[in-house]
């Protein structure tokens, strides 16, 4: 299992007019956790589409809304990967505010694309390098 936190601070225009972060802003959070995560693990979305033709489309999202999160407060990302993917990688995300209660919490299922072809293959053998150490 892969566990990864990220802190990201609510800014002014992410917020709605009672001062809460607008709901429609949480899956950019949850791109910014699985962003980051892959980060901290050697690889970027940039070098995966790039270099290597793969890119990652959405195809789930599922999020509960749980207490809101305001302006300027500095949040936790957590991002966590239970098993290492096959056709599909599911990232379970938790936000919390800071005093660790949980704001936020749900998953976003990916699946894998061939960049030339457009069809879905299986996780890439680059990306599967980068995670099987965490999952000994």
């Amino acid at each position: 299992m892969l566990v990864h936190e990220y802190q990201k601070r609510v800014r002014y225009g992410e917020t709605d007019q009672m001062g809460y972060l607008y709901y429609g802003h949480y899956a950019q959070y949850y791109e910014i956790g699985r962003v980051e995560m892959l980060r901290s693990c050697g690889l970027t979305y940039r070098e995966m589409e790039l270099e290597h033709g793969i890119m990652m489309p959405v195809v789930s999202l599922q999020m509960r809304f749980v207490r809101p999160a305001y302006y300027d407060e500095l949040l936790t990302i957590r991002t966590t990967l239970r098993r290492l993917p096959d056709r599909f990688i599911t990232f379970e995300v938790e936000i919390f505010n800071p005093d660790g209660k949980l704001v936020n919490g749900g998953s976003v299922r990916l699946c894998f694309v061939e960049k030339a072809s457009g069809r879905t293959v299986s996780a890439p053998e680059f990306l599967l390098d980068k995670l099987r150490s965490q999952f000994e």
